[in-house]
């Protein structure tokens, strides 16, 4: 079986944002990989334990990037890529497209990645890469078991899908509880919290890591259109929530409280 991670480098959880001329400050920042996307890869690692095969970790991101790729290959990947971010910066659907294209490439069993970024929380960039591959996908993962046929015989829309029949069972966390869905692989499963605990790195598999393949490339080599780069959306400014305000004591009678917090929440907080 063959598995594909996305990974995303991120601030740690820990580390305090600052904004500097309207961009998060990234001066003597610690990063690491982002917590949803350890919970995939250890869940890649296990179901290549289980099931043979390999797994390899992706990363769209600066040079820095690497650090986190070296670290999913001492927790036991086999092969990593890199995608220079030049130009990506801050492009949702050019990242997807990027990562698509790696993907596509490699042509996996099964995709896997965070529920979402810890840093920016839209939780959108592996659900657009599986829209262009034509990958049915499951969200927030909280139990995945990969078993031979199923899903009514159902065919994932991915152009290099076969009729090898593996299908995946996913609990996933919902609104509502918890829900079991079955999808045709090739797909895509997000991971929630609790789907495993992630192992750590250790030093014999530090010292491995040194040595397995690690593949750098850029958008311009992956073929990349103007129309996959163009951005759809723009952010127009970044800004720090608003200073909170020292509390009022309203005084008087409880009824006369009440009319003054009405009056108050109309007046001055404009909510009716």
């Amino acid at each position: 079986m063959q598995v594909v991670v996305l990974m995303k480098q991120t601030f740690d959880t820990e580390e305090k944002i600052e904004l500097v001329g309207g961009a998060v400050s990234e001066h003597s920042v610690k990063y690491i990989i982002n917590p949803y996307d350890e919970y995939a890869l250890e869940e890649a690692l296990r179901l290549r334990d289980t099931h043979g095969g390999s797994v390899t970790v992706v990363s769209c991101g600066p040079e820095r990037a690497v650090e986190a790729l070296r670290t999913g290959l001492a927790m036991g990947a086999d092969e990593a890529v890199h995608i220079s971010d030049e130009g990506l910066q801050g492009n949702d659907r050019a990242i997807a497209a990027a990562l698509a294209a790696v993907v596509k490439s490699l042509q996996p069993d099964l995709l896997l990645a965070g529920l979402f970024a810890v840093d920016r929380g839209a939780g959108s960039v592996a659900l657009q890469a599986a829209e262009l591959l034509g990958l049915p996908h499951a969200s927030a993962a909280l139990k995945v078991e990969v078993r031979d046929g199923g899903a009514g015989n159902a065919k994932s829309g991915a152009a290099w899908a076969g009729s090898g029949g593996l299908t995946a069972v996913v609990e996933r966390d919902t609104e509502w509880g918890l829900e079991t869905v079955e999808v045709p692989l090739p797909a895509l499963i997000t991971a929630q919290q609790g789907l495993n605990e992630p192992r750590y790195p250790s030093l014999p598999g530090i010292m491995k890591a040194k040595r397995k393949p690690l593949k750098q490339v850029t958008a311009a080599e992956l073929g990349l259109g103007a129309d996959d780069l163009a951005p759809r959306t723009e952010r127009v400014a970044l800004l720090a929530p608003p200073v909170r305000a020292a509390g009022r004591k309203l005084a008087g009678t409880p009824g006369e409280q009440a009319a003054a917090l009405a009056d108050l929440l109309q007046r001055e907080a404009k909510l009716f």
